[in-house]
């Protein structure tokens, strides 16, 4: 079930009329005028909830000899609410563009030639440059302190706190006086 589809389901069913032609369904399959007959409704109205139901495929319909029966249709509500939440979103590109953008007004916002201005106090922030200064180290590769401070003393004077912010975000990892970049995968 996509997204656009589950938004219209969920629409469907915030309405209490709906839900009980849902129920009636669930027990058999019905026409129009006995869900009308059931519910209490005149069978414009369920025929104008059935209509609704139908687009956003929670009920199916087939024509007998004289009347239209409508079926629950079971499938759509064997889908959990966390299959649905993990779904492939409609605007999951634009929320990468999104954070794509967010991500280059920062670096252009505290690097400048290259150096970096100020070590940044919201961690979000601080935690997209430091991303960008791991980049400085080869993966699968041994460094010693010192050629960690040699290469972070290259981007900020303070390469004492970036070494330990690097490493408190799992970004690097440190064995004694031997540190090494840390994969994505590995960092989680």
């Amino acid at each position: 079930m996509t997204e656009t589809q589950a938004l219209a389901l969920f629409k469907c069913l915030a309405d209490k009329t709906r839900l009980q032609i849902l129920k009636s369904l669930a027990q058999e399959d019905m026409y129009v005028e006995r869900l009308a007959e059931r519910l209490g409704l005149t069978p414009p109205t369920i025929s104008f909830h059935l209509k609704k139901l139908s687009d956003a495929g929670a009920v199916t319909s087939c024509k007998t000899q004289y009347y239209t029966m409508y079926s629950l249709e079971k499938s759509v509500f064997m889908t959990t609410i966390l299959e649905l939440i993990c779904e492939k979103s409609d605007e999951e590109e634009l929320q990468k563009q999104r954070d794509e953008a967010y991500r280059k007004k920062v670096l252009d916002a505290f690097f400048e030639y290259g150096k970096l201005k100020t070590i940044p106090t919201q961690k979000k922030k601080e935690r997209i440059i430091l991303e960008e200064l791991v980049k400085s180290f080869e993966p699968g590769r041994t460094y010693t302190e010192r050629e960690v401070n040699i290469i972070l003393a290259d981007f900020h004077d303070d390469f004492c706190t970036l070494r330990r912010d690097l490493i408190g975000e799992k970004l690097m990892g440190r064995d004694k006086q031997v540190y090494w970049r840390i994969e994505p995968e590995q960092n989680s």
